[in-house]
């Protein structure tokens, strides 16, 4: 009798683990519920789950870069530089190191103007091991680009693609001398989060940047971000210090023609209005009672500047340039820029509540 019960309790305690460990197992077949299929309840067929569902059954296809950074890799050059630091008691040689792409042939290359800045010597490594010694061509402040030159002819080049093929969203890559380390450049990969930046540097603010989560350091800064098919969307500036994974480049657009410009004059000559604004907001428009949301807010007038001329004043509210709307400070100095020294420029504006227009005769903007 003991010898049965004690069979059975073992029996029992037999099942209990075997049903625990089922059930850690997700074996609920047994006690699995009935349920009903939303799409008979409506009758219709439930389309936003069945897109979702072909989206999470839809495979991944990550983007082999290899063959595209091969290609790419031959126009990517190492910039290392030596700059003269003064000091109380004396002067003293710092070293530094960032990244260029050959834009021309016959030896100009583009990079940072960071990268450059009170450079004594600048040496410039090639791919296949070669070292120059450079010179500066041109500087621009503004956009923190700067072009160099080295003596050397028949090299291979950057391809820029244009602004308009430029997506949130895409994959990217970044080709440079991070960090200085020897071996060769290093590849980073991300997509492009944001466009249309405007990010605030101890040299100015910066506009119309790339945003990329895609690795930006000091060493690689003045590299390529590229796309997928190895053409330069962008030239690697600046990594935002209070993020990770929060990096900056100038777009191809707004760096081909002051590329082009530093290389034929030595520096961009931009337009001058002679104001100072900001992005007009609801914010704004309440604290202020504008009246209205939309335009470039006139903080500041340059006296004898063309702004003044005009009759404009602070507190204005800029609508349009030649009848172009324009509502975001990056765009209206994109606008702005577009102009050359000595045209004439219609503008349109909000002044104490009353829609105003007139013109503004542009004078050349003096160098930083």
């Amino acid at each position: 009798m003991n010898r049965d019960m004690s069979y059975s309790k073992f029996s029992l305690d037999i099942t209990i683990c075997i049903v625990v460990i089922l059930s850690f197992l997700g074996c609920t077949k047994v006690a699995e519920p009935i349920t009903t299929n939303p799409s008979e309840i409506t009758g219709t067929e439930n389309t936003q789950t069945s897109k979702k569902s072909e989206i999470s059954h839809r495979p991944i296809i990550l983007p082999t870069i290899a063959d595209v950074v091969r290609a790419v890799e031959p126009g990517v050059v190492s910039i290392s530089v030596d700059i003269l630091s003064r000091g109380i008691f004396y002067d003293f040689t710092d070293e530094g190191s960032g990244t260029g792409m050959i834009v021309r042939p016959d030896g100009y290359i583009v990079t940072n103007y960071h990268v450059i800045q009170d450079a004594r010597d600048i040496e410039v490594g090639l791919s296949n091991g070669s070292r120059y010694s450079a010179e500066i061509v041109g500087l621009d402040l503004l956009s923190d680009l700067a072009v160099i030159k080295i003596g050397a002819d028949e090299l291979p080049t950057v391809v820029f693609t244009e602004a308009d093929n430029i997506r949130t969203g895409d994959w990217v890559a970044t080709i440079g001398n991070a960090l200085g380390l020897k071996g060769g450049p290093t590849v980073t990969l991300g997509i492009i989060s944001g466009l249309g930046r405007t990010i605030r540097t101890e040299r100015g603010d910066l506009y119309d940047m790339i945003q990329t989560d895609a690795a930006i350091n000091k060493g690689n800064s003045g590299g390529p971000l590229i796309d997928m098919d190895g053409k330069v969307i962008g030239i690697n500036t600046a990594v935002y210090g209070g993020a990770q994974g929060v990096g900056f480049a100038v777009s191809s657009g707004v760096a081909k023609p002051i590329i082009n410009s530093l290389i034929k004059k030595g520096k961009v000559i931009r337009p001058l209005i002679g104001l100072s604004g900001m992005t007009n907001t609801t914010e704004l428009s309440n604290r202020f009672d504008l009246g209205t949301s939309e335009g470039i807010l006139i903080t500041q007038v340059a006296p004898e500047k063309p702004a003044y001329n005009a009759g404009l004043k602070a507190g204005d509210i800029i609508t349009a340039l030649d009848d172009q709307e324009t509502d975001d400070m990056a765009e209206f100095l994109t606008l702005l820029w577009s102009y050359t020294v000595g045209e004439t420029v219609k503008v349109d504006y909000i002044s104490d509540r009353e829609p105003q227009s007139t013109t503004v005769t542009l004078v050349e903007r003096p160098s930083p």
